[in-house]
């Protein structure tokens, strides 16, 4: 799928990173542009199934197969459940339903989408060997100095989530072209034009089975399992939005 200059206004005016990775590569509802130009489009309220794991959950280094199916067949497979449920729920309203009743559903499905859409780009974040090299590395150490320097700033936002819940996200912002850090502490918060690279759960389910309390050791054992392949090519993505944006 190609991107034009109005497709990525368009996108832009909508706030949707979300629905940019996914009409990039994962299956959620295509672009309004998309659709305009008679493009196969999927109906926004179309039920889901969950994408099975992209690794082989035995073979992470410090993150146990038990835990990661477990995050993957409850807590996001359980997103998509509800999701699913409140989609339903939305497309059987009367067209004189209330407005707090709008209001709730809107607000729980922006909630259980952006947790799908996370919980995605998290697992498919994951199953490398950590080593961050290619397109992205050299954009990190442009912006930060060095590729460590960005890993602890990055690291800090986890640990300041530890103990409660939230993401830690690296995002290409689209607006200006840069590189940009940015914590979420619900799933219902995003960097307004912010196209995720690689996005790290904070939630106590991504951890505590293996780390109880210790989330600086999963951060630690998230960090040494990164794909940065993968989060090349969505970088590369990114970058090809930016420049239809330009063209």
């Amino acid at each position: 799928m190609s991107f034009s200059r109005r497709d990525a206004l368009g996108f832009l005016a909508a706030g949707g990173a979300g629905t940019l990775l996914h009409a990039t590569g994962a299956g959620l509802p295509l672009l309004p542009a998309a659709r305009a130009e008679g493009l196969d489009p999927v109906p926004p309220l179309k039920s889901q199934a969950p994408v099975p794991l992209p690794f082989a959950p035995g073979k992470l280094k410090g993150l146990s197969e038990k835990l990661l199916v477990s995050h993957h067949d409850n807590n996001y497979a359980g997103a998509v459940k509800n999701l699913n449920s409140v989609r339903g729920s939305l497309a059987g309203l009367a067209k004189d339903a209330p407005g707090y009743l709008v209001g709730a559903l809107r607000g729980k499905e922006l909630a259980y989408a952006n947790s799908v859409t996370l919980h995605e780009a998290y697992f498919g974040n994951l199953g490398g060997d950590g080593h961050a090299d290619g397109p992205v590395a050299k954009a990190l150490g442009a912006a930060w100095g060095s590729v460590e320097a960005w890993s602890e700033a990055f690291k800090a936002i986890g640990g300041s989530l530890g103990g409660g819940s939230g993401w830690a996200v690296l995002n290409l912002h689209l607006p200006s072209g840069e590189l940009r850090c940015a914590s979420a502490a619900d799933h219902s918060q995003a960097l307004a034009g912010g196209l995720p690279l690689l996005v790290m759960d904070m939630y106590e389910h991504s951890y505590q089975m293996d780390y109880g309390a210790a989330a600086g050791k999963y951060i630690e054992a998230f960090f040494a399992n990164v794909d940065w392949d993968e989060v090349n090519r969505r970088f590369e993505r990114g970058r090809r939005v930016l420049a239809a944006m330009k063209g």
